[in-house]
């Protein structure tokens, strides 16, 4: 084998990453999605040393002894934590491509479509400082679109609502570009946050982050019907009812209660009307041609905290709009950002790079 084509064989990779709040998902060009974890990461208290990255990390929350802190470095769909960001990308640029990188990869990563320009050149500092050769941005209602195989070059309306864990990114696209967009800082982890609030609140029961999430995904149900309340209130067959272990707040005590849908309804449905006046402001701002277009083709939406029960339900009956949630709607983001970085020269226009 002669130099140029051992050069060639290693030439470097290029990796697309959904960099969000509760999971990152990296997209290796030629390979697909080869990487899903939890954005989480465990540290010393002392010298801020990173102890574990991903699931490993993520175990550890709400467990660890003094001397180690479990956290998540992104708050909102944005770094909050510059060092330990850095970190964590590093980790998963090396288990995606192997630690030996022999040339520096290409690195595609997606943001909020909100953020400012200061919360955009961190991360590309960072993802540049983690070992990338080039780094480039691109906008999440982008990204989802094209994950969704949504035609977007063409001269017609679409909206897509992306839902992850830190943030709402709602878009009408056109032309391959993003034509309104807003963003709300209010998703899946706000859900949560809702959840152990309104069981601290009516049950005096003090339960961790992780819990929540569970009882949001057993029993989180976006939209019931008065009948279905009945039907719940009246018990019987086919009610889901789970047991919730926490600490009483009062007695400083472990218990165990009982919950159904209408309680956690109850309890989420303050933050996902937020979602929702999210979503109903780019629509308000819609220019007349392209509303035409969204309410003919529908509203798709994507994200993990879309796959909520029932949530386009609620989203339709709220907006008047059909919505339908996309195909593999929690890969969406990250398979889009996969797709741009393997055809650069057709999205270049609304990518940012370093």
């Amino acid at each position: 084998m002669n130099l140029s084509n051992f050069f060639s064989s290693r030439s470097s990779k290029s990796i697309g990453i959904d960099l969000g709040t509760a999971n990152t998902l990296v997209y290796v060009a030629g390979e697909g999605i080869v990487l899903n974890e939890p954005t989480v990461v465990a540290v010393t208290a002392e010298e801020n040393r990173v102890v574990a990255v991903g699931k490993e990390a993520k175990e550890m929350l709400g467990r660890t002894p003094g001397n180690i802190v479990a956290q998540r470095p992104l708050k909102d769909g944005v770094i909050a934590d510059y060092t330990i960001t850095e970190a964590m990308l590093s980790y998963f640029i090396d288990k995606a491509i192997g630690s030996s990188r022999f040339l520096k990869p290409e690195v595609m990563v997606c943001i909020p479509s909100g953020v400012t320009q200061v919360e955009r050149r961190a991360v590309l500092d960072a993802t540049m400082a983690a070992g990338a050769k080039v780094a480039y941005l691109i906008e999440e209602p982008l990204a989802a679109a094209i994950g969704a195989k949504i035609p977007i070059a063409q001269a017609a309306g679409h909206m897509v609502v992306d839902i992850g864990g830190g943030s709402t990114e709602a878009a009408v696209i056109s032309l391959g570009g993003v034509v309104v967009h807003n963003s709300v800082r209010v998703a899946g982890n706000k859900i949560d946050e809702a959840i152990a609030n309104y069981l601290k609140k009516k049950y005096n029961l003090l339960v961790g982050e992780r819990t929540a999430e569970e009882i949001k995904i057993e029993l989180g149900n976006a939209y019931l019907t008065e009948e279905e309340k009945k039907k719940i209130l009246k018990g019987g067959e086919g009610v889901k009812r789970i047991e919730i272990r926490g600490r009483d707040n009062i007695s400083g005590l472990p218990r165990t209660i009982e919950l159904t849908e209408i309680d956690i309804n109850e309890a989420i449905m303050p933050v996902i009307l937020q979602v929702v006046k999210g979503v109903k402001g780019v629509l308000e701002l819609t220019p007349p041609e392209l509303a035409a277009d969204i309410i003919d083709k529908g509203i798709v939406m994507s994200g993990g905290t879309s796959l909520l029960n029932n949530f386009d339900k609620l989203m339709t009956h709220e907006t008047g709009v059909p919505c339908f949630i996309a195909e593999d709607a929690l890969l969406c983001v990250a398979r889009g950002t996969g797709v741009a970085l393997e055809n650069i020269e057709l999205y270049k226009r609304s990518i940012a790079k370093k």
